[in-house]
């Protein structure tokens, strides 16, 4: 929550030219209603559920040259880590000190129910710290705008893309 998936991710699709892909926008479309309600009527776990299964879904049907913007808890989830990686997919963290990321959330117009509590927040990011070190790669983005974020990451895909395409393995 606030590391900036949402905006870094629509960013790095203009920079790649690819398509972006919001997983809380697809739960909330295939649900008819927003995150929060689904937290509010049917509890986290019933949200935990659903993302699961549109991860799995929407790693499925996309095509390559996709981003895709998962939420922190889904990836914290057993199994959806290794469901992003068994795909394929680049995955990237985009961290920021937990005071930031919390200011971050707070800012923002859109109520996050497990940010509410400033001590429950902290105790959420050290629990999912071990799951967010799965990715592939890291970027910091502290102090950063969200166009600057997003270009470091396509510079680094565009890399990664070149050197997979290079390598022995590849060209098998």
């Amino acid at each position: 929550m606030g590391a900036g998936k949402s905006s870094v991710g629509r960013e790095l699709a203009k920079f790649l030219a690819w398509d972006f892909i919001d997983l809380d926008d697809v739960i909330e479309h295939v649900e008819q209603r927003s995150v929060q309600q689904i937290f509010a009527t049917d509890g986290e776990s019933y949200f935990r559920e659903v993302e699961a299964r549109e991860l799995q879904r929407v790693l499925r049907e996309a095509s390559a040259n996709k981003v895709v913007s998962i939420g922190g808890g889904a990836f914290a989830q057993a199994g959806c880590a290794e469901l992003v990686s068994n795909c394929g997919a680049i995955s990237v963290l985009l961290d920021a000190p937990v005071d930031e990321l919390r200011r971050r959330v707070r800012m923002g117009s859109t109520v996050r129910p497990l940010a509410a509590d400033r001590k429950q927040f902290k105790q959420l990011y050290a629990e999912r710290r071990s799951a967010y070190e799965k990715a592939d790669h890291r970027f910091e983005t502290s102090g950063k705008t969200v166009a600057r974020v997003a270009r470091e990451i396509a510079e680094w895909v565009r890399t990664s893309l070149i050197r997979s395409a290079n390598s022995p393995a590849t060209e098998v």
